[in-house]
Order: C-alpha cells, then sequence, then structure tokens
C-alpha cells in the first residue's frame, strides 16, 4: 500500500502522503538509466555503451533521480490518489519530503476536492415568465438585415469616405519616429466604424478621398495587450487606394422572390415576422430557465475551490476562441484590435464562469439528494446525441468522453428538469 497518511487540511484540501519502496525506486532509476544512456557522453566510451556504475561515477549517483522521482508518479502515486478516494477538482500539487536509495522516495501531494455545498429551498423557485413581443419594428430591422446581408460592395470614387464604407488601405505605424511591430500592413480591408482598429484611427479616416495620403495620430489605450505601445501615442501613414459602399436591393415583391418562396413583399413580411414571434416564444423561455437558474446559484452555501472558477473561465475563452476562428480571426488578433490583455479578457467571464459553476454544484447536489439516476440506455442516447451534433460514430464518443462523466451531465440534466418543474412561474 502506497498511501501512508491522508489528513484534511482545509475546506476543500487534503494533504496525502505516498511512499514508495527502495526497490521501486531502483526499478525506476534503472529504467532512466536505459532509456537515456544512449543520449549521454562518457569519454572512451561510444554513446550508449557506458554503463550506470560509470555514469553515475562521472556525473554523480543521483544524476538520475530527478527522472526517476518523474517516472513513480504515473506508477505509483497516480494510484495511490485513486486509492484515497478523493473528488479531485484540479492536479494536485507534487512535492517530495525524502529521498533515499534504501527506503525509497516519500511524496506530499496537496488535493483540491469537490466541495460540499448547502443547498435550501430549490424546489418552488418563484420567477417572472420573460415575454417579448414582436413589433414592426422589429419586422422591419429584419428586412434591413436581409437586405444587408443581399446587397454587393460597389466602388465609389465620387465622394470621400464615411462612416459604413469600407476602404482598401495600406498603412505604417510609427513610434517616436521609428516603425514598430506588427504596425504595417498593405491592401488591408476595413469597415469604418466596426471598431476593429483601436479608437481614433477609423475616424480620422473617414473625409478622405481614393488616392490620398495622409496622416492619423492616435493613442494606444493604457490596457493595450502589447506592454511596449500601451498609453503610448502613435503615428499611421495612410495611403487610401479604395472606397467601396454597401448597395442594397430595393424591398419589393422581386426582392421578396430572391431571398423566399414566396411571390410577394407582403406575404414576405407575414412569414418574417411568423418567423420572429417563434424566436422569440424560444429566447423567452430560455430567458425564464436562465432566471430560475439564476435563483438556484443564489441559494448555493459553502466555500467554491478558486480553481474551480479559473478552469471555467478558461473554458469560456476557448469557447470563444473557437468562434472567432469561425470567422477568420484569432485571439491575440482580437485582443489587439479592442486594446486588451488576457487577464482583463478573462475577467469579464468572470461572474459567468462563478454562476456557471455555481449551478453545476447545486444540480449535482439537486441528484443526489433526490436519489436521481441515469440509465446505461440514457447514457446512450446522449452519446448519440453529441454524436450528430458533430458529425462522428458514436461508439467513438466514449474514447473522447469517459462514461462516467456522460453519466454525472444526465444526471445533471434530469436535475434540472425537476428543478424547473417544481419552479413557480408567475
Amino acid at each position: 500500500m502506497s498511501l501512508k497518511s491522508k489528513n484534511q487540511t482545509g475546506a476543500n484540501t487534503w494533504e496525502l502522503e505516498v511512499e514508495t519502496t527502495g526497490e521501486q525506486f531502483e526499478n525506476a532509476i534503472q529504467q532512466v538509466y536505459l532509456k537515456q544512456r544512449g543520449k549521454i557522453s562518457v569519454p572512451g566510451f561510444r554513446k550508449g555503451k557506458a554503463t550506470r556504475k560509470m555514469i553515475e561515477k562521472l556525473y554523480g549517483e543521483t544524476c538520475f533521480y530527478d527522472d526517476a522521482i518523474n517516472e513513480m508518479v504515473q506508477q505509483v502515486v497516480t494510484p495511490a490518489i485513486i486509492e484515497s478516494e478523493l473528488d479531485l477538482v484540479d492536479t494536485p500539487a507534487l512535492d517530495v519530503i525524502s529521498i533515499s536509495k534504501e527506503t525509497g522516495v516519500v511524496y506530499k501531494a496537496v488535493c483540491t476536492v469537490r466541495p460540499e455545498i448547502t443547498l435550501e429551498d430549490y424546489k418552488g423557485i418563484e420567477v417572472e415568465k420573460a415575454e417579448r413581443e414582436v413589433t414592426d419594428e422589429d419586422v422591419e430591422n429584419e428586412l434591413k438585415r436581409q437586405q444587408e446581408k443581399n446587397g454587393r460592395l460597389v466602388t465609389v470614387d465620387d465622394r470621400a469616405a464615411e462612416e459604413g464604407d469600407t476602404v482598401t488601405i495600406d498603412f505604417e505605424g510609427f513610434m517616436d519616429g521609428k516603425p514598430f511591430e506588427g504596425g504595417a500592413e498593405n491592401g488591408f480591408d476595413l469597415k469604418l466604424g466596426s471598431g476593429q482598429f483601436i479608437p481614433g484611427f477609423e475616424d480620422q479616416i473617414i473625409g478622405h478621398k481614393t488616392g490620398e495620403d495622409f496622416t492619423i495620430n492616435v493613442k494606444f489605450p493604457e490596457n493595450y495587450q502589447m506592454e511596449e505601445l500601451a498609453g503610448k501615442p502613435a503615428e499611421f501613414s495612410v495611403k487610401l487606394h479604395e472606397i467601396k459602399t454597401l448597395e442594397l436591393p430595393a424591398l419589393d415583391d422581386d426582392f421578396a422572390m430572391d431571398v423566399s418562396e414566396f411571390d410577394t413583399l407582403e406575404e414576405y413580411k407575414a412569414d418574417v415576422r411568423k418567423n420572429l414571434e417563434e424566436r422569440a416564444v424560444k429566447n423567452a423561455d430560455v430567458i425564464t430557465e436562465n432566471r430560475i437558474y439564476d435563483k438556484l446559484a443564489e441559494k448555493v452555501g459553502g466555500e467554491i475551490p478558486a480553481v474551480m472558477f479559473e478552469k471555467e473561465i478558461t473554458r469560456l475563452v476557448q469557447d470563444f476562441e473557437i468562434r472567432l476562428r469561425q470567422q477568420g480571426l484569432d485571439l491575440p488578433m482580437y485582443l489587439s484590435f479592442t486594446g486588451s490583455d488576457m487577464n482583463s479578457f478573462r475577467e469579464t467571464f468572470r461572474e459567468q464562469a462563478v454562476k456557471a459553476v455555481k449551478i453545476r454544484l447545486a444540480l449535482e447536489k439537486v441528484a443526489k439528494d433526490e436519489n436521481i439516476e441515469a440509465t446505461e440506455e440514457e447514457v446512450d442516447t446522449e452519446a448519440k446525441k453529441i454524436a450528430e451534433r458533430y458529425n462522428i460514430n458514436p461508439e467513438q464518443i466514449f474514447n473522447i468522453i469517459a462514461r462516467d462523466e456522460l453519466k454525472a451531465d444526465v444526471l445533471v440534466t434530469k436535475a434540472g428538469k425537476l428543478v424547473k418543474e417544481a419552479a413557480v412561474i408567475k
């Protein structure tokens, strides 16, 4: 038995002592030697031919210790942590207490575990039902959106650039008279008013005509991602090559026939209103559900490890980054455009992350308190849903997501249904 002791040191922290035998340590050292001997140079020997004793004599008896200690983490420490039956929410922090060739190595593992929360009155949560009436303005806005979607960019050369235009420019940035890294681009398409560049840049293009060379003076935001530029003034030399404006199709019967199955604009308008009303009902249901979950999160008591919030923030940031890539952007580019840094960007997700963690913990407790169970059939059904969503073979799902994790998700979903059905919707 490698688990020597198990002691709670805080509300959600435990310390484990894990020990190995001298024989295990010796075996680990030998394994490391066999892996590394081909890379070690010993005078008078070809690589891979020097004995372990010769290498230890040349480099010191402890030369393989560090790697051997790491080697035993998977062999001894990980099984001991599993043996402890702690529900970990983060990778344990490992430290080595003692090392002995005769008695082995003793590790200390500091473990952060899932908290025991309190949750009262989760049945009968009272919320106001969300409602949303579709107005004539909503219909007109949707028609305008469809117009823009079906519009085309046309070049204009008889006027200066205006907000909403897309301009093609060359630019080069200077600070203290010297160009700076990442401050130059040729043939860049920029929609004026999009906020894609730092404040003041796009505004100073407005009013200029095709073919003009001009200078833009701006100041980088104080919290700009690149510290060497943050808060400093800069000058950009700009060449305006082309101005394009979005030409919208007329809202008439021909437009209706082009974008829909209807022959007249009035029929198309009626269908737009119907779709907006259906969407409004679904959105109202989602808002009402979120209100229930918000109230549920407020009822969570107990100390929650900060690492759980940080991991949820990381997940939300990764989701955001995936959506950016789908739009042809990446996160560094986005941070540069918005004048933000990673720390402040992560903080924008904190409130959402805290709420998500509390809701998850609350629903896990509801499932436990209500003795909710998930059948194997329900788990398989959930796996099929995920497979369909990502267009992969259902059998592959369990290679990606552990069955126990999927089962936990099913339990949480069923607990959420119980809470929602028990809620009082006013």
